[in-house]
């Protein structure tokens, strides 16, 4: 799966600027005296669906390691950035999200209900309308889809869910404060939305009708080691300073050079395996966030398939490799 953000550094660094209606959410107490979430973000493959005996193996040893709470993601699909006919994919029918929710919830786990827009060849990001007729199909398809979702996740006990991913190019439309309104009709769990790591969260109109904000954290982090550490405590630090905040997804290829772009994906780039660079940049990160107090935190990304990663793979997943290590020493704290 791509992970493109085609943006500038600066953004990550106005984070901290803009968030001082934050402490009029209700949702500052979420979370208070309960554990944090730590877990990871679950793709279903082909051969283990949510709800298998396999899937059930991968969130096993997902739990093993410290993990306490799993994303679940449903794939919707539009052909192109600027088409308005939203569809719900293929990957996930509502009726595997439905198992996989059970599931997750059987083993103890938390679950994160949290769709994802698939447009092929670019990312969710890309989407935007120059027509406002087309924009205002779009949301009007997209809230339909997202009510859906909303009355699975409350039918089967989801703690929580996200009103999308990534959307900014269709996030400051006035039309999300009602399509919020209509979802919490629907869900009486946590609802969140996971923003765009470069500024997406400054613009965000409807942040204060959330329970809690969340971001995806992808910075660029240079080209190699030197000012490693202190790029991302200083990152932390920022992030720290905006209140409440949860960590919906942070992550990186085990390819050499994953640190660069940690969005970018095998399909963008070769490179050779490097499990150690993705160990080493996620355990600075888990350290950082830690001491900020920023301890929610869903790592990007983990399969259903229970044998999927290992040494020689180059993907995100931390399956097989010392990433595992890594999730085990923070998250069993």
């Amino acid at each position: 799966m791509r992970r493109e953000r085609y943006a500038s550094r600066r953004g990550i660094l106005k984070l901290g600027a803009g968030l001082a209606g934050l402490g009029l959410l209700p949702a500052a107490c979420i979370g208070a005296g309960s554990p944090p979430w730590r877990g990871a973000n679950l793709i279903a493959t082909p051969d283990a669906p949510l709800g298998s005996p396999a899937c059930e193996r991968s969130l096993r040893h997902l739990r093993d390691l410290g993990g306490n709470a799993v994303a679940l993601i449903p794939f919707l699909w539009q052909s192109g950035p600027n088409d308005p006919h939203i569809v719900l994919g293929d990957a996930v029918s509502l009726d595997q999200l439905r198992a996989g929710i059970r599931q997750a919830r059987g083993l103890g786990l938390k679950v994160l209900v949290k769709p994802h827009v698939w447009v092929p060849q670019t990312w969710a990001g890309a989407i935007e309308f120059s027509d406002a007729a087309d924009q205002a199909e779009w949301l009007r398809r997209y809230r339909a889809l997202l009510l859906d979702l909303a009355g699975l996740a409350q039918e089967e006990g989801a703690d929580a869910l996200a009103l999308g991913t990534e959307l900014r190019g269709v996030s400051d439309d006035p039309a999300w404060t009602a399509i919020i309104a209509d979802v919490r009709g629907r869900f009486r769990g946590t609802v969140t939305y996971v923003a765009h790591w470069d500024g997406e969260l400054d613009r965000l109109p409807f942040r204060i009708l959330l329970d809690i904000p969340s971001i995806s954290l992808y910075p660029p982090l240079g080209d190699d080691d030197a000012g490693l550490v202190g790029r991302i405590e200083a990152l932390a630090a920022a992030l720290a300073g905006q209140g409440p905040l949860w960590i919906g997804e942070l992550g990186l290829r085990s390819a050499a050079g994953g640190q660069a772009k940690p969005w970018e994906s095998p399909e963008e780039r070769d490179a050779h395996p490097d499990a150690d660079v993705q160990a080493r940049v996620l355990d600075h990160w888990l350290t950082a966030l830690n001491r900020q107090g920023l301890r929610d935190v869903l790592l990007w990304r983990w399969f259903s398939d229970p044998d999927a990663g290992g040494p020689q793979d180059t993907d995100f997943t931390l399956q097989g490799k010392p990433a595992e290590a890594v999730m085990k020493r923070h998250f069993r704290r």
